[in-house]
């Protein structure tokens, strides 16, 4: 490896699978040179429920990642969901003593409005993330520092989370001897790896589909004003098939992602599928549109309570000019995006991640958005500064996210 080149590993601990991504950064972007994934059963709706069993699953697939990529993993940086995670928007002032604004006078407010923020003994914050600045009575200021003024506002969206929930990802990941960089929102990693430059700068709602939750995240003029979490997720299909037709869950699983289209009317009428029984019965032959008919209620509900979260969220219509992306495992399921736009209303389409090279078709998958967008936010955090710890000089992760925002690779 090069000496302007670094390893940054991002290590999505999801409902149904573990994915490690190593990345490569150089001066001409991010390669993707490695991918290990194994499936998950320690993790409900995104929450540890069993330490031991998501560890060995985290092991298996850093080792994997470890032989694709010929290197050995010892920093991750992790990403965190589930239900349990809760935002807020709120602001703070500070005086700006040199009459200039400096790093320090950035850090000052950003502290205060971390410090604004009173959260319970079972809560901490992940991020920080300043959506504008206010220089005396300008507004919209996305980058502060050099500007003339007496007076500093920052308004932030400040993300928080189960004090043990992060706490017990941390635990995982040092039980197979690896340094947490830091722990990451999930969503937000997503919206770094699919969201292009004008879906940033226009507005757009991200929409992670994963095997537990849905996790929200709204992005205007290059910041994220909205972060909620739904708790459906690919799961809730998987399980409703395996139901419906009486069959193992791994084989409702292999069915969905075949076979499953969210929309009865995508559906030749004339195409067949076997089910496979549960108890050694024989197996079944059906229309395929039973799998919509049973898909396409729990769809149009995910997006019925994903339409109500926008609403909540309370974002002019116009201020999301760019619509929706989806992205997550079952975003891939036929008639998603024709379901989305006809509930939401607006533009739908799938995110893959992007602006990446080296392994770029292996990773190019929905499945991968999240794992790739750790290594994206990485990138920006080499050093790996503790949990949304702010820093004088811009190097933390409030830092991190806007200048991620304000270039792309």
């Amino acid at each position: 490896m090069s000496t302007d080149s670094e390893l940054i590993v991002g290590l999505d601990i999801g409902t149904t699978k573990i994915a490690a991504v190593v990345g490569e950064v150089s001066d001409h972007g991010i390669d993707i040179i490695g991918l290990g994934t194994h499936p998950s059963h320690g993790l409900r709706k995104g929450v540890v429920v069993n330490i031991d069993t998501t560890v060995n699953a985290i092991h298996a697939a850093v080792e994997e990642a470890e032989q694709m990529a010929g290197c050995e993993v010892n920093t991750v940086f992790a990403g965190i969901s589930g239900g349990h995670i809760q935002a807020l928007n709120t602001r703070a002032v500070t005086a700006v003593k040199e009459r200039e604004v400096r790093p320090s006078d950035v850090a000052r407010v950003m502290e205060t409005a971390r410090n604004t923020c009173l959260l319970p003994m079972d809560r901490e914050i992940v991020h920080v993330l300043p959506t504008e600045y206010v220089v005396d009575h300008q507004d919209g200021v996305k980058e502060p520092v050099g500007m003339s003024g007496g007076r500093l506002e920052a308004r932030v969206h400040i993300v928080t989370a189960a004090s043990t929930s992060s706490q017990n990802i941390i635990k995982c990941c040092q039980r197979c001897d690896l340094v947490v960089a830091a722990v990451v929102l999930e969503p937000l990693a997503s919206t770094l790896a699919c969201l292009d430059d004008a879906e940033q700068e226009l507005g757009a709602v991200l929409i992670d589909i994963g095997g537990g939750t849905t996790d929200i995240v709204i992005v205007q003029d290059r910041s994220v004003v909205f972060t909620t979490v739904v708790p459906l997720g690919g799961n809730n299909f998987t399980n409703d098939l395996a139901v419906g037709l009486r069959t193992p869950m791994g084989e409702a699983e292999r069915l969905k992602q075949r076979f499953g289209c969210a929309l009865v009317d995508m559906v030749d009428p004339q195409e067949e599928v076997q089910v496979p029984a549960v108890g050694g019965r024989r197996p079944q032959v059906i229309s395929r549109q039973i799998l919509g008919e049973i898909l396409e209620p729990r769809a149009e509900e995910l997006f019925t309570l994903v339409g109500e979260a926008i609403e909540r969220a309370g974002i002019p219509e116009e201020n999301l000019a760019s619509g929706a992306v989806i992205t997550g495992g079952a975003s891939a399921m036929g008639g998603m995006v024709e379901m989305a736009e006809m509930v939401l209303g607006m533009p739908v389409r799938v995110g893959l991640p992007r602006n990446v090279g080296g392994l770029a078709e292996v990773v190019r998958s929905p499945r991968y958005s999240t794992g790739v967008g750790l290594v994206r936010y990485g990138a920006e955090n080499v050093e790996g500064l503790p949990l949304g710890d702010p820093e004088p000089d811009g190097r933390g992760l409030w830092g991190s996210i806007k200048r991620m925002f304000g270039r792309a690779f």
